[in-house]
């Protein structure tokens, strides 16, 4: 068949790969379908390989591109990533810690436990998480989400990864090649406009004219098509996420045998936070802050104190720092040319949006491709959707700030109503009557459900004081009763779960009969 639509993705990473084997299996390019997909890829654009949180989400689109589970896993030096432990930050202190895990609460009848669980004794009842599923059990004694004779990317827990970036775009390079994509390595000098304002073609310094029908735009933060050449600004949140600044680095493991948390650990300091990140063999390790309420050099000190504990002698500590201005572009696609990734918006790394958003974007662009070249008819549409995407999100990483209790600088500011965007003001008012429900967002407009919301809030001490209501839940005795097997069905999980370095050893040790590592992709 002949190609009859071309499109043209411009950078590698996770962003550019993705949407490349992504849109190869989508549109059937393997296939010899009527799409040709071509990446060019700057050679002078790396990737930082520290590490990256992902949504369960993934696992649906790992399977989709045909991906063998424990190859990616091998291929990535990724573990299995269950959902986020919050320290420190409430109120700083050493026993302050919550849980935001992957279930969802535990399911009942009716009105489910969250009423009951509010109407208990503040001081007496167990944290909000422990109480609505056992995952946070689990993931506290260090064990996996499966047990390994599941089928790939099942489990009786859900779950997602961290991963190696730099060795997943490599992962995503070749599964893309497989599905068709021809590969360039070049670098854009310059970028031609048609009479429309659309893009018609671009100059490259090795292969002279590039031209396509469709750009997708994945360079990263220089944002080479859809900012620099089409000159779409991007909307800043700084008012609302204060944090612009990362510095980010790999942590060795003091023994082979350290025991490998199975949750992103994000720690909370004076002016912002740390995350570590639990690699198949290193810590990635890094410090997210505010410039305006922390230099530099004082959050190389935070990092390299939290670090301390386990760097080893001799083991150079080198950070990387990463600038960024969080916001967003409201017209991600514009006539033939669609940003993707963080060429699209970058918020923040807290509660890991980064690859979810690709994934939502790149979902979106194959359903809506517009086969006919009318490029910009669904624009319109994917625009909107991504940009309430991208403010729900700002809301729901603001309500992990403006709820904590931290005297320093960067948290009272974040307290302040002025920070806090009407939306959000608006609900949490109402949760003080009542808990979030499934009824304050619309499904395909979120990243994070209503109950991801009850864990922050009751994570955080939120109250939600639901006395006057008390009559319309009458069945306390049944819902003890649900709490109870689920501690029972936790404690039963942490003795049949593998602890989660011994999985991730068994799945790296997967040998075919000759002896060498076997792909069963």
């Amino acid at each position: 068949m002949t190609v009859e639509r071309t499109i043209l993705i411009v950078g590698g990473g996770t962003a550019g790969w993705l949407a490349a084997a992504y849109l190869a299996k989508y549109l059937g390019v393997r296939e010899g379908g009527p799409i040709g997909i071509t990446l060019l890829e700057a050679p002078d654009i790396g990737i930082v390989g520290v590490g990256e949180g992902t949504f369960p989400t993934i696992r649906g689109t790992l399977r989709f591109l045909g991906l063998n589970e424990a190859q990616f896993m091998r291929d990535t030096s990724a573990t299995f990533k269950q959902g986020i432990r919050f320290a420190r930050w409430v109120d700083g202190g050493e026993d302050d810690s919550f849980f935001h895990p992957f279930e969802a609460p535990f399911p009942t009848d009716g009105a489910g436990l969250v009423p009951y669980w509010l109407l208990q004794d503040g001081d007496r009842r167990p944290p909000f998480a422990q109480a609505m599923t056992f995952q946070q059990q689990v993931t506290d004694a260090r064990r996996a989400p499966k047990r390994g004779p599941e089928g790939d990317f099942e489990a009786p827990l859900n779950y997602a990864y961290h991963f190696d970036a730099a060795k997943a775009a490599q992962a995503l390079a070749a599964r893309a090649r497989e599905l068709g994509v021809r590969h360039l390595r070049g670098t854009v000098t310059d970028v031609a406009l048609a009479a429309d304002g659309a893009i018609a073609h671009l100059v490259t310094r090795e292969y002279g004219a590039i031209a396509a029908d469709f750009y997708v735009d994945c360079s990263g933060f220089r944002a080479e098509l859809i900012g620099r050449a089409l000159g779409v600004p991007q909307k800043s949140v700084k008012s609302i996420l204060f944090t612009d600044r990362a510095l980010s680095c790999k942590v060795p493991y003091e023994a082979a045998d350290t025991p490998l948390e199975s949750c992103t650990v994000a720690t909370a300091h004076a002016a912002g936070w740390t995350w570590e990140i639990g690699l198949e063999g290193a810590r990635g390790v890094g410090c997210v802050y505010s410039s305006d309420h922390m230099s530099d050099d004082e959050a190389e000190e935070v990092l390299r104190a939290y670090v301390a504990p386990h760097l080893g002698s001799g083991v150079e500590l080198a950070p990387r720092k990463t600038a960024f201005d969080a916001g967003y572009r409201e017209t991600p696609w514009v006539r033939n040319c669609v940003a993707i990734g963080l060429a699209g918006g970058f918020l923040e790394p807290l509660e890991s949006t980064s690859v979810v958003l690709i994934e939502v974007a790149v979902g979106m662009l194959a359903e809506l491709f517009p086969h006919d070249g009318r490029w910009d008819a669904p624009a319109a549409r994917f625009n909107e959707l991504m940009t309430r995407r991208f403010e729900n999100i700002v809301n729901f990483l603001k309500l992990h700030y403006c709820l904590s209790k931290r005297e320093e600088p960067f948290w009272r500011d974040n307290r302040d109503p002025a920070s806090i965007p009407p939306a959000l003001r608006d609900l949490l008012a109402q949760w003080r009557t009542r808990p979030p429900s499934r009824f304050d967002f619309a499904l395909d407009l979120e990243a994070f459900a209503f109950f991801n919301y009850q864990y922050i809030l009751y994570g955080m001490g939120f109250e939600t004081d639901l006395s006057a209501a008390r009559a319309a839940f009458p069945q306390a005795e049944a819902a003890q009763k649900t709490f109870a097997r689920i501690r029972a069905y936790g404690d039963h999980a942490t003795k049949d779960l593998p602890a989660h370095r011994a999985l991730i050893r068994r799945l790296n040790q997967i040998s075919a009969p000759d002896g060498r590592v076997a792909s069963r992709r």
